[in-house]
């Protein structure tokens, strides 16, 4: 996403001066996407076309008036990774919910709990049959903790970095 849009902006540049508002709406639009993705505060807001300027941008380069067949092309171009880029902000805008229902957790959570329930029952009462139990709990408890991190990408220890836009932002209009 962060090339695309990097790529976006060399295209409209090239297009030509008329371009600069939309270049100035296009950053102001990254920046407002970055901030709903990858909040500061760690609050979830809602993500509306209006407040993330997606169809703007698309409507102000269909707007644009190609005087040469360079800058049609360019136009073309421009309007197909718009698209694209708008495709991509809501796809990872959709990700941030979580996939995994808490009915099936709590039935795994309960079968590998009756799962090590019945085996230290009949695990004879020696440190080694304690000891690998207690390391498989504690692999099994990872195993889960992975999946639930990794169920939110762009929140807690394991996350998709906002790095990658947040530098492209920076060399947005340049």
């Amino acid at each position: 996403m962060a090339a695309n849009t990097i790529l976006l902006d060399r295209m409209l540049a090239r297009y030509g001066p008329e371009t600069g508002l939309l270049r100035g709406i296009f950053k102001s639009a990254v920046a407002r996407t970055i901030n709903m993705i990858w909040p500061k505060n760690g609050k979830e807001g809602g993500l509306s076309s209006s407040q993330t300027g997606g169809e703007v941008i698309f409507e102000k380069i269909q707007e644009l008036t190609p005087r040469s067949d360079a800058q049609r092309t360019i136009q073309s171009q421009a309007e197909s990774m718009a698209i694209n880029l708008a495709q991509t902000r809501w796809l990872l805008f959709e990700q941030r919910g979580s996939s995994i229902s808490t009915p099936f957790l709590v039935v795994v959570v309960f079968w590998l709990s009756m799962l090590f329930v019945s085996f230290g029952l009949f695990a004879p009462p020696n440190a080694t049959a304690i000891v690998t139990l207690l390391v498989a709990a504690l692999s099994v408890a990872g195993a889960l903790y992975l999946i639930l991190e990794l169920d939110h990408p762009f929140s807690g220890l394991i996350q998709i970095s906002s790095d990658p836009l947040r530098n492209a932002l920076s060399a947005l209009g340049k």
